[in-house]
């Protein structure tokens, strides 16, 4: 089995478990296709007893046929069970065998669709947990599914036997930049961090995608083949992902195409109007879902506004709304004919520029500000006469406000005289509309820096590359 790229702190988590001298339950959730098995499997490969895994749209009659067929290869001579009580006694049953004093790791994966309707797996769960496990000192129980809403709330917030039980939560993330970068390395997929940041902004952080780019693929001809031929392995992915993660996803899929269109985002009230998803329960779910399960993000805007905004931040999503979904399959070439349009040019500036925000830690680290309390957001002057717009600020308890500037060129960028007027317009603006006494610090964040002219001296304090993005 391959290391695992990245993932420090999780890891840390799931080896934390093996030492300590208490049973463990362990809840690992996140999108699909972000590498929760192989994370587990990796860390425990040497732990692990037991496994079994849900299966997506089967009842109780056959997921208790997949356990039973699992288990009667290590518990002789059993029959199968008639009802999760009776397969978890079976299961307490074989771990009361094991004679090694080493921890041992019973894997539950995609939990939720083992709890099927009528099914009563959960409370025969609990059960297991609280009147088996806690007796035991060498156990460790992890599990995991994609369906975040349900783990959060059956598991992490359980108001009922799991109430308070829970030893660790890992929510997975889509890998950074960097991770992505160790990764492809890793399958001798060699390119520069400009081209790995196109595939970043295309494809998201989601390792089963990058796993598919191959040794000796361009972005271009990855992207083709990945996206735009008749069989590419992401032409279909966007309607299996809300299929195999929601249940009612056709609100999911509204919501999500809804906030595509627009790139500051959407309050609930706005998405409501529009959606005509149902008030109240209804959208409040579909809207908590989409944000645990990593495709939304909810955040509040600079000053001026108290409702929420909500923004779409998966970036294969984007992706495939604005290019995969409308195009035609072609063998090859595709790539080639969207990245010289103006369409693409404006989308990956946008997507560069939540790229910038979702890698903020780095940012500040490489302004030196990381030990300094800070908040980033976004500001929309309206009501101003110019309109101006910041899609990223980091408002510093030391007195300064960085207003940033994202631009995504194969080259380094120029700031020509009209521009230089917009930068100081923008900045005396916000400082008007807030009325701050911060000092203004202009921040570029470019591919590859600033050419050095006049306006750069003059209106640019700080100054970062994409290379500092990978730290």
């Amino acid at each position: 089995m391959k290391n695992v790229i990245g993932r420090e702190p999780e890891k840390k988590i799931l080896l934390k478990a093996l030492s300590s001298n208490q049973a463990a339950l362990i809840v690992v959730y996140g999108r699909r296709r972000i590498g929760k098995t192989f994370l587990v499997r990796s860390v425990y490969r040497n732990h692990i007893r037991f496994e079994f895994s849900g299966i997506h749209n089967l009842g109780l009659n056959d997921q208790l046929t997949n356990f039973y067929l699992l288990l009667s290869k290590k518990l002789r001579n059993i029959e199968k069970p008639k009802s999760w009580i009776e397969a978890f006694f079976l299961l307490g049953q074989y771990f009361d065998r094991l004679t090694s004093k080493k921890k041992k790791v019973l894997f539950i994966d995609e939990f939720p669709w083992l709890d099927t309707r009528k099914s009563k797996f959960l409370p025969a769960f609990e059960n297991f947990w609280n009147s088996y496990v806690t007796k035991r000192d060498d156990m460790v129980v992890v599990i995991c599914g994609s369906a975040a809403s349900y783990m959060v709330k059956n598991i992490i917030s359980s108001k009922g036997g799991l109430h308070n039980r829970l030893t660790q939560k890992i929510r997975l993330q889509p890998f950074s930049l960097r991770e992505t970068e160790l990764l492809l390395k890793s399958n001798q997929v060699i390119l520069t961090r400009y081209d790995i940041a196109q595939i970043y902004m295309a494809l998201g952080g989601v390792p089963f995608y990058l796993e598919k780019i191959e040794k000796g693929d361009s972005v271009a001809q990855a992207i083709d083949r990945l996206c735009f031929s008749k069989h590419g392995v992401l032409r279909t992915e966007f309607d299996s992902v809300f299929v195999s993660l929601f249940d009612q996803h056709d609100n999911h899929y509204t919501i999500v195409r809804m906030l595509a269109k627009v790139r500051k985002g959407l309050t609930r009230n706005e998405i409501l109007k529009e959606s005509k998803v149902k008030s109240g329960g209804t959208l409040s779910k579909t809207l908590f879902e989409l944000e645990e399960s990593g495709f939304i993000e909810k955040y509040l805007p600079y000053q001026g506004k108290k409702d929420s905004l909500y923004r779409l931040t998966d970036e294969y999503s984007l992706f495939y709304l604005k290019f995969i979904e409308k195009s035609k399959t072609a063998d090859s070439g595709s790539w080639m004919t969207i990245y010289g349009k103006q369409t693409y040019k404006a989308w990956s500036g946008f997507t560069f520029e939540s790229t910038c925000i979702k890698h903020i830690k780095q940012i500040k680290y490489a302004l030196k500000i990381s030990g300094i309390n800070s908040y980033h957001g976004s500001w929309v002057g309206k009501g101003t006469k110019t309109g101006a717009q910041i899609d990223l600020l980091i408002d510093r308890d030391d007195n300064v406000i960085n207003l940033c500037e994202m631009k995504f060129v194969n080259s380094k960028f120029t700031i020509d005289k009209k521009y230089a007027l917009e930068l100081a317009n923008k900045s005396n603006t916000f400082q008007l509309a807030t009325k701050t006494r911060k000092n203004i610090f202009t921040t570029f964040i470019t591919s590859y820096g600033l050419v050095d002219n006049k306006y750069r001296k003059q209106f640019v304090q700080n100054e970062l590359v994409l290379d500092d993005l990978f730290m």
